[in-house]
């Protein structure tokens, strides 16, 4: 009954997928932990996105899954999210802070067909986002299928960023053009979408 009531309240301070007040004033405090250079916990970093209208650079608290030598970002409120949707504006383009540092990363996104296993990772260390995503990384996989379509799942590629962004390059390329040596297949993230942070 408690955990219950404690779901559903996380839940109603992310309603209709937007943080309220007193959850924006709780990330903006996550986001000086997460990017500091000696208190931030393990598994946690700051993104940092180019706004798709502001044209500003917003910064979320964000947990970061590492599943088969890859690391792995997922939006708990789903495709609606403002970071997601400024994640695909910016073709994949952002900022991790880490430990005080700022690394470009490039964030290619997960076919969801792909996401089952890493979407189990990411629940076993985001206890937080639970409530949002409706599972316990203990449930069957097949579970973890059925929701995935729900939940973005972009992979962290700080490498390929930083050379295309020192060749003058596009950072983003188009489905199929390339497998990586770990993890699954990649799809490219939408430049075009339309429409606060997960």
């Amino acid at each position: 009954m408690i955990v219950r009531g404690l779901a559903a309240l996380k839940r109603a301070m992310y309603r209709g997928g937007r943080p309220n007040a007193l959850m924006r004033l709780m990330n903006r405090l996550d986001v000086l932990v997460y990017g500091a250079r000696r208190l931030s916990p393990h598994r946690t970093a700051v993104l940092k996105v180019e706004g798709r209208r502001s044209g500003k650079v917003t910064s979320v608290p964000v947990a970061v899954a590492r599943h088969r030598d890859a690391e792995f970002l997922v939006s708990m409120l789903g495709p609606d999210a403002n970071r997601v949707r400024n994640v695909r504006a910016a073709g994949g383009r952002a900022t991790l802070r880490r430990r005080g540092r700022d690394t470009p990363v490039l964030l290619e996104e997960i076919p969801s067909e792909h996401r089952a296993e890493i979407l189990r990772r990411y629940l076993a260390i985001a206890p937080g986002a639970r409530p949002h995503v409706g599972l316990r990384p203990t449930a069957p996989l097949p579970e973890f299928h059925r929701i995935a379509p729900r939940h973005p799942v972009f992979r962290v590629d700080p490498h390929e960023s930083s050379h295309d962004r020192r060749r003058g390059r596009p950072a983003l390329r188009h489905a199929g053009e390339r497998r990586t040596r770990q993890g699954p297949p990649t799809a490219p993230a939408a430049r075009n979408c339309a429409t606060e942070p997960s």
